[in-house]
């Protein structure tokens, strides 16, 4: 069976997951949590990505990024993926692959979806009941979102830029975002377009990227979200 087209482009955000080969950990202490970080910022430096979200969960991982090119994308997993398995393997003295074939990823378009995104990745240790609140988890970018935190992952997108004329202003709003009452419906949707590989954005957005790259991308199918109208 052929594999499925990617959707990326440069200049447009898309959300990517890649989990633990048979939903096994890929996280084992404090220090594989700290150079997956280090490897992936080296990664997404060389090969043109900016990092606006992240999660680091036991199994998998989530990234909100924007490339600067068709490639960028998949040339920053890879080289992510690679380094991470050779630095678990030689660490635990084991051997062998540990990511779960192809990740999983879709382009998003639009404010309210990409804001969507940040949610459902930041949110995704409250939602395992690992915590109560996104801040209590190390792990994720929510600190550097929601509450001004340093890290050198973490480049705001322009939509988050808009939340606030001041560093203080855009973290406060960023924050009550996450109030919202149709979170767990968002998750659906975003898990939907994610897994099948489908853009997450209005009908524009999608035949917007089916003229870019001149294929059609089909639909999730659940048919069209509903997170939000540009």
């Amino acid at each position: 069976m052929p594999r499925k087209p990617r959707f990326f482009l440069p200049d447009v955000p898309a959300h990517i997951v890649q989990r633990g080969n048979n939903r096994q950990a890929v996280f084992f202490e404090r220090e594989d949590y700290e150079t997956l970080k280090e490897v992936l910022h080296t990664s997404a430096l060389r090969y043109g990505c900016q990092l606006h979200a992240f999660v680091l969960m036991t199994n998998h991982i989530h990234l909100l990024v924007t490339p600067a090119s068709e490639d960028s994308i998949s040339r920053t997993i890879q080289y992510m993926g690679r380094h991470y398995v050779s630095y678990i393997n030689k660490k635990y003295h084991r051997s062998g692959t540990m990511w779960e074939g192809r990740f999983k990823a879709s382009a998003v378009g639009g404010t309210r979806y990409l804001m969507a995104c940040y949610r459902y990745i930041e949110m995704n240790p409250v939602r395992a009941a690992m915590v109560q609140a996104p801040e209590e988890y190390e792990w994720s970018s929510y600190r550097s979102n929601g509450l001004g935190a340093a890290d050198a992952l973490i480049t705001p997108h322009q939509a988050y830029f808009a939340l606030g004329k001041t560093p203080i202003e855009r973290a406060e709003t960023y924050r009550r975002t996450f109030h919202s009452p149709t979170e767990e419906r968002n998750s659906a949707i975003i898990r939907e377009h994610t897994m099948s590989g489908t853009p997450l954005g209005s009908d524009r957005f999608r035949k917007e990227i089916e003229a870019a790259l001149e294929v059609r991308v089909g639909k999730a199918a659940q048919g069209r979200p509903r997170v939000g109208e540009d």
